[in-house]
């Protein structure tokens, strides 16, 4: 009779690995995409001809290489394929973790670890949800609920901002963004084995948090100064 080459549950392990590293390097691409664009958004203090010159330029990269708006579009589909990734790796954790609970595991359930964990995939829903009017509203249907032009990038932001409930729901969004980035950038350089030493794990978490404050921060100023009257 054959030995078991495998410890009982140790392929469920790895699997588990797995998936923890694919959340943790769709998440790095996700980061890398929100600095891009909360760098764009900041165009707007430039004025109406800076902030659509940089849209349009978006659209003309690699031109003639690639075809207008190509760059764009291979973007989207990195970040598309970022999104299913994430969203099937942290599902198909949290059922796991949901089926290894015992009872006395679940009446632990007011720890700080389970409120983090509830944070996370409660904030992820929020921000999904967000994401989906984001694209309606700024790209795919581009809705002006001003009754406005929607052919003008600048205006259309402007427009949209303008209106006290779209300026709340963006800023509750970019709340949730920073909080997911925060505990999510933590646990994927804890994932990534970055935070081996206990100065690591300092350094990690101050610059999670640092990195949460500042994409929460700066996509959150162009929506308020909007409101206020400063982004006219």
């Amino acid at each position: 009779m054959a030995t078991p080459t495998l410890v009982h549950g140790s392929r469920s392990t790895r699997t588990t690995i797995a998936l923890k590293i694919l959340m943790a390097v769709s998440g790095i691409i996700f980061i890398a995409f929100v600095l891009l664009h909360m760098y764009g958004n900041l165009k707007a203090f430039a004025g109406h001809d800076a902030y659509n010159e940089y849209a349009e330029h978006l659209r003309t990269i690699g031109e003639p290489m690639l075809p207008y708006s190509g760059l764009l579009w291979i973007l989207r589909v990195v970040l598309l394929g970022s999104l299913v990734v994430h969203v099937y790796a942290a599902a198909t954790l949290w059922v796991r973790a949901k089926q290894a609970r015992t009872t006395k595991y679940v009446m632990k359930k007011h720890t700080g670890a389970i409120f983090a964990s509830r944070l996370m995939r409660w904030g992820g829903v929020t921000i999904l949800v967000f994401l989906v009017w984001h694209l309606l509203n700024f790209t795919i249907g581009k809705v002006n609920v001003q009754g406005g032009a929607t052919n003008d990038p600048y205006n259309l932001l402007v427009d949209s901002f303008e209106v006290w409930w779209l300026t709340l729901i963006y800023l509750v969004a970019m709340a949730m963004l920073g909080a997911h980035l925060h505990h999510g950038t933590w646990s994927a350089l804890q994932t990534l084995g970055l935070t081996g030493t206990e100065r690591s794990r300092t350094l990690a978490k101050r610059f999670a948090f640092t990195l949460a404050v500042i994409i929460a921060g700066g996509f959150s100023l162009v929506p308020i100064f909007v409101l206020v009257g400063v982004i006219d």
